[in-house]
Formats: C-alpha cells, sequence, structure tokens
C-alpha cells in the first residue's frame, strides 16, 4: 500500500501521483522468498538481491552448476536502485565516452570494448532465460538544448565513430523529426550502445533464474555483519540466523558496506523520477517518437527520458541531491519541490502535453 507523501502536498498534474516507483508498482512482482532463521553453510554468500548480486549468483552457478550458492536480501529482490531507475541499460562504464575519455585516455579503447561485451551479454542473458523485461535495442539521443552544449555532442559523435560506434549526428531539423520539442537545437543518436527495459521485470527475472539455477535466496534477511573464522571461513550473520561461507560478495549499491574501510567509496545522492499517464495515440503522434529512443539532454544537470511499453514517458534526473552526512532515510524518497519542478520542465520540453498527469513521482539513493 502507498503510503502518503511527505512535506507539501503535491497539485496539478501531480496531485494523486503515487509515491512508488512505476516499475515496482507493477502486476506479476513474485512473492518473497522465506527469511533465514537458522545457520546454515555455503560455499559463496551473496550479500545483497540487486542486479550486483543477482547477477553475482547467477554466474557463480553457471560456471559451476554444484557451487553451493546462498543469496542473502534485506527487504526483496530489485526493491532499491535496481527496481527504480530509468531503464537505460548504457554500454559505457564510465559514464559517457567524453568522461571516460578525460580520465582514462590511454584505456578508453579497451574500457569501451569492455562496455559492449557486457551490453551483449547482458542482452543474451536476457534471451536466455527468456526474461521478460520489455527490451529494446533503440539506442540513446543525446539532444542540445543550449547552443554551447552542440560542440561538445559533435566531438562525442566524432570519438565514438572512431571506436566502431553506429551513430547519427541530426540537426535541429532531424532531430524534431525523431523527437519533437521546441527545446532541441540537434543532437547525437547512439544507435548501438544502449537497451531500454523495464529494470524491476529484469531483476524478477534473474532472482527467477537463480532460484531454477540451485541458489537459495533469503528475503527479508538484512545482513547485520561479517566476520573472519579463521580457516573455516567468513560468518555473515542476519537477524535470526547465519551463514558460513568460504567466500562474500558485497552487493549492497549505496547502502553502508559491511566493510568500514569501503564507506569512503561511496557518496550517497538522491535522484527522482515522474512517470506519466499512458499516451493516447494523437498525444503521442505529436511528438512523435516513433523509433523508441532513451533520451537525455546535454546539461550538466541533465534530464533523461524515456518511454514504457505501455507509451508513458518516464522523466527524472536533473537534481541530485546529497544531504549532509549522507545519510539514507526512506523520507528522502519523496521531494515534492523536485517533482515540481521536474513537471515544469517536462511541459517546457513538450508543450504539446498541456494536461498531461503524472501517476507516480519517486525517488531514491543512488551512489
Amino acid at each position: 500500500m502507498a503510503t502518503p507523501m511527505t512535506g507539501q502536498m503535491l497539485a496539478g498534474p501531480l496531485a494523486g501521483a503515487r509515491p512508488v516507483p512505476y516499475w515496482l508498482d507493477q502486476p506479476g512482482a513474485p512473492g518473497p522468498q522465506p527469511p533465514l532463521t537458522r545457520a546454515t553453510a555455503a560455499g559463496l554468500a551473496v550479500v545483497g538481491g540487486g542486479f550486483t548480486g543477482l547477477w553475482t549468483a547467477l554466474l557463480a552457478k553457471e560456471r559451476d552448476p554444484d557451487a553451493d550458492v546462498v543469496l542473502l536480501e534485506g527487504r526483496t529482490a530489485g526493491w532499491a536502485a535496481s527496481g527504480r531507475n530509468g531503464g537505460f541499460c548504457a554500454a559505457s562504464l564510465t559514464h559517457g565516452l567524453a568522461n571516460g575519455q578525460a580520465r582514462f585516455p590511454g584505456e578508453i579503447a579497451d574500457l569501451d570494448r569492455l562496455g559492449m561485451t557486457n551490453l551483449t551479454e547482458i542482452a543474451a542473458t536476457i534471451t536466455r532465460y527468456r526474461i521478460g523485461c520489455a527490451a529494446e535495442l533503440t539506442g540513446e539521443l543525446a539532444v542540445a538544448v543550449a547552443p554551447w552544449q552542440l560542440p561538445g555532442l559533435h566531438e562525442d559523435a566524432r570519438a565514438a565513430r572512431a571506436l566502431g560506434h553506429d551513430v547519427r549526428v541530426l540537426t535541429e531539423d532531424e532531430v524534431r523529426a525523431e523527437v519533437d520539442s521546441p527545446t532541441y537545437l540537434g543532437g547525437v543518436w547512439y544507435r548501438d550502445a544502449c537497451l531500454m527495459l523495464d529494470p524491476a521485470r529484469l531483476a524478477w527475472g534473474l532472482r527467477r533464474a537463480c532460484l531454477e539455477a540451485g541458489v537459495r535466496i533469503f528475503e527479508h534477511s538484512p545482513v547485520t555483519g561479517v566476520s573472519a573464522q579463521g580457516q573455516a571461513g567468513l560468518r555473515v550473520l542476519t537477524r535470526q540466523g547465519s551463514v558460513l561461507a568460504d567466500r562474500v560478495a558485497l552487493g549492497t549499491g549505496a547502502y553502508p558496506p559491511l566493510l568500514r574501510r569501503l564507506r569512503h567509496y561511496l557518496v550517497p545522492v538522491y535522484d527522482y523520477v515522474l512517470v506519466t499517464e499512458p499516451l493516447p495515440a494523437d498525444r503521442l503522434a505529436s511528438v512523435g517518437w516513433r523509433n523508441r529512443q532513451g533520451l537525455a539532454d546535454s546539461g550538466n544537470q541533465f534530464h533523461y527520458y524515456r518511454l514504457t511499453a505501455d507509451n508513458r514517458i518516464l522523466w527524472g534526473g536533473y537534481d541530485a541531491v546529497y544531504y549532509n552526512g549522507g545519510r539514507i532515510t526512506g523520507a528522502r524518497d519523496q521531494r515534492p519541490a523536485t517533482f515540481a519542478m521536474l513537471a515544469q520542465h517536462f511541459f517546457t520540453t513538450f508543450p504539446q502535453l498541456a494536461g498531461t498527469r503524472f501517476t507516480h513521482a519517486w525517488g531514491g539513493v543512488i551512489d
């Protein structure tokens, strides 16, 4: 059941928006696995049931079907960042080619190759395990909404082409023929390096694949500590049980890691997202978007947006909020001031969609 929004009430197009992630609010979520309530042992204990933990467990079983693998999740698989993001599965390992070139100029070709291999293997996993997550290799369209952004976009396109990517540079008229907004001045369509998908259904599908492979999954089993047991291995403690494991893999995302020395490497930042009601055919036609690309504008504070399988528009980003001290609380998942700003930006970008209502408004911590 949805909880009331904190702070000021949302009004206008946001009135009635559910304060839960759209992806996790769909039918078809699996029932939870039971919690760990006893002591057990395993060859590998995986902490965290998001993409990192689920893929770690699945790969371990693929490499050794006889491996004894336990996965421990504090709530349910995919409930956090893995199930509430925008659903862009990008090949880049460096948060964009330009960022990678600036920081790793001598290694960018290898990093790019590894990223593309990773994307290919993700797509292959989805196919192999018959995961119905609305995956579409539509690519990503980066748009310029200010003149100063165009030179950087064109430079990035040249660099991507040099690495062998399928890239199309678009003029103002051409980009508006793809997706029509009066704010667009040009764009670059990276056609081969981004897979659009439903992240919650991907997490649920990976969870099913893990269970079918023999991974023992315990949900609602938050881990409270890990301690060395000498030659016996490592003991992972939960509130009601424990796992004695030869090895432990930590996949806790932005949340405080179980090893104190890792905490300085994490900066918890909150991101916020809106989703519209489904667009009727005539309203969607006013925008175009026939090729269903993921989009992002090119400012330092940027929006990312895309179509869902039922033709809603997911609209997120811009604000990236760090709270002093980095404390993570569920109350910060709702930020009405940011939601109101995002809605205003949405209608500036798509004035032809005036009157569209938002059905979901949520936020959450990323690292």
